[in-house]
């Protein structure tokens, strides 16, 4: 079961970063910024340009997706298999009406969608929060360090 929390974060922040497998055996980590919550137990992405983690996924399902908090630091790793919902299908039918909410027009280029069956979730900390860093200090610091970098 997915917490609610890692729930919420996903939500807040989309973008998830996959790692797969090679038909090579080779790791491979890519982000994908169009993730859902489809229920406790299921996320999904829509396939837009990632023809490299469709094949990945086709040969091996198995796969990790990190989502990480930029400003607290904190995020968690869910670890499932993957399966392809192709358009044309019920179930991509019943699927794309919410991401269209989410994204709209640009739902129009997705060549399908991958929903990941969660069968893992682990916590993703900082290590300042080892030493006592509160999680005001942690967004505090790094609402800094980007105002910085974006001015």
């Amino acid at each position: 079961m997915i917490p609610s929390s890692v729930q919420e974060l996903i939500t807040r922040w989309r973008l998830g970063n996959i790692a797969t497998v090679t038909p090579g055996g080779r790791p491979s980590v890519s982000p994908k910024g169009t993730f859902l919550v489809v229920d406790e137990q299921t996320i999904a992405f829509g396939e837009i340009r990632s023809p490299q983690t469709v094949t990945n996924l086709t040969h091996n399902p198995e796969c990790e997706v990190n989502f990480v908090d930029a400003f607290t630091r904190k995020g968690a790793r869910l670890r499932g298999q993957a399966a392809m919902v192709r358009r044309d299908t019920k179930e991509f039918d019943a699927l794309y009406p919410r991401f269209q909410e989410v994204w709209g027009d640009l739902c129009d280029r997705m060549n399908l969608i991958v929903k990941i069956d969660v069968s893992e979730v682990k916590p993703l900390t900082t290590p300042p929060y080892d030493t006592g860093a509160t999680e005001d200090e942690m967004i505090a610091l790094y609402k800094a360090k980007f105002s910085e970098m974006y001015p």
